[in-house]
Order: structure tokens, then C-alpha cells, then sequence
């Protein structure tokens, strides 16, 4: 139920929805919101993004999510990855669940400092009896596996090691990020950092980190985006939130 927590504690905050700038030969993306196809960043929306940047020879990607729908993420993943030019992914402010494997998904990550990085397991809501709970709890594991071999890829570190990391609600600092391979470098923004997200729905979460404060938000307004439908609304819905 986190993802719910989630939404309901942040439920007075602006909607940002994908926002795409061109400038020159650079394309700016911007993922401001919670990975989700109804009350976010949609998949779809970023699809349509990328595709509009065109022949642009670099995409930056820059992040403040706290994650959400696990699906949408891979997804967006995929999109990132179809870019034929180079992609840079730019942490602003905080990066967590989801949003970490769209972040890995770009050829080079730079986080600001100030900013949080955070990895933990896939959750998911099911109703039924117990053989309905083991089958989710699989499949749980095999949605798992795949982000672990996203940070397995990214930091060169063991499995079991990514593993432990996430049970644990791992949350990096820049310098921690950098530390542990997830991050290529540390940038020192104009102004500092700041955390725009109540995170009370996350037990590990810096006690600094759970009262948000107010942020001026660097992407300039953004142009409506369509929303993807929901055709497969009432399918299992998996976060890592």
C-alpha cells in the first residue's frame, strides 16, 4: 500500500507531466513526478517525448521521483534506450524505487549534491487465497530479478550484495551513489538540492528527507501530453514503492 500512502500524502502537489525542451543539438526531459500511467509520468508520455526529440545528439533526463508503477518503468527504460543518440541522466533531487532504473537506463548518470538515491524490493497488491499469495510472491521475485540485474550491470558489485541492499531500503547520498558504482559523477548545482516529496510511506527514509520543502521547479511550463489509456487496467499492479 505504499504507493497509496504515497499519493495520499502528496496529494496538494502540482502535477508536472513530461516536459520536453529543445535546444540546439540537446533534447531536455524532464521526469518530475510519479512513475504511474493515471496519476503521473506515464510511459506513453515519455515515448512520445523521446520521439519528439528527434535527431537531437543528446537527451538529458533530468529526475526528482520517487518512483512508482514498476512496468511503466521498464517501459520508459526501453524508450530511453531506443534514443539513438547519447543520454545523460540527471538526478535533481531525489531518485528512488523505479525511478533508479531509468536513471541506469541513460549512458551516464550525474547526480546532484544534496540529492538521494534510494533502491528497495518490489511490492505489489494481491486478493485471494494462499495459492494467489505464493504466485504474486514469485512473481514479485521475478520482476526482482531483473531490476537486480540492472544494478548488478551498473555498479559491477555481486548479487547477493545488490540483494542485501535492497531488503535493507538502501538510501545513498551523492557521495554514497558514487561510492557504491550507481552514479558516474557528482555535480554542484547553482543551488542546493532539496527534497519537494513527503516520504513518510518509506520506513528508512532520512528523517530530514520525510517533511518536504518547497522547491523552485527548473523545467520550464510544460506542454500537454497525452495519457496512456488503460487497457490493461485491471491487471496486477506492481510498484517498487
Amino acid at each position: 500500500m505504499k504507493i497509496h500512502q504515497l499519493l495520499r500524502d502528496n496529494a496538494g502537489r502540482e502535477k508536472r507531466p513530461v516536459n520536453l525542451v529543445r535546444n540546439g543539438a540537446a533534447a531536455s526531459l524532464y521526469i518530475y513526478d510519479v512513475i504511474d500511467a493515471y496519476w503521473g509520468v506515464s510511459a506513453q508520455s515519455v515515448v512520445d517525448a523521446v520521439n519528439a526529440a528527434g535527431d537531437a545528439e543528446t537527451l538529458n533526463v533530468y529526475i526528482n521521483s520517487p518512483g512508482g508503477d514498476v512496468f511503466e518503468g521498464r517501459a520508459i527504460m526501453a524508450a530511453i534506450g531506443r534514443f539513438k543518440g547519447n543520454s545523460i541522466a540527471h538526478i535533481d533531487s531525489l531518485c528512488a524505487s523505479a525511478a533508479t532504473s531509468i536513471a541506469l537506463a541513460c549512458g551516464e548518470v550525474r547526480m546532484s549534491e544534496g540529492a538521494f538515491f534510494m533502491i528497495h524490493n518490489a511490492s505489489g497488491l494481491v486478493w485471494g487465497d494462499k495459492n494467489a499469495m505464493r504466485e504474486t510472491a514469485d512473481l514479485l521475485e521475478k520482476v526482482e530479478s531483473a531490476i537486480v540485474g540492472d544494478y548488478t550491470k551498473k555498479t559491477g558489485k555481486g548479487e547477493a550484495e545488490i540483494v542485501a541492499m535492497m531488503n535493507a531500503e538502501t538510501w545513498f547520498t551523492a557521495a554514497e551513489a558514487l561510492a557504491a558504482g550507481f552514479v558516474d559523477s557528482v555535480t554542484t548545482p547553482d543551488k542546493k538540492a532539496k527534497n519537494t516529496w513527503n516520504l513518510a510511506a518509506f520506513g528508512n527514509a532520512p528523517a530530514a528527507l520525510k517533511a518536504p520543502e518547497p522547491v523552485e521547479d527548473p523545467a520550464p511550463e510544460p506542454e500537454p501530453t497525452p495519457s496512456m489509456t488503460a487497457a490493461n487496467g485491471n491487471r496486477l499492479r506492481l510498484t517498487l514503492l
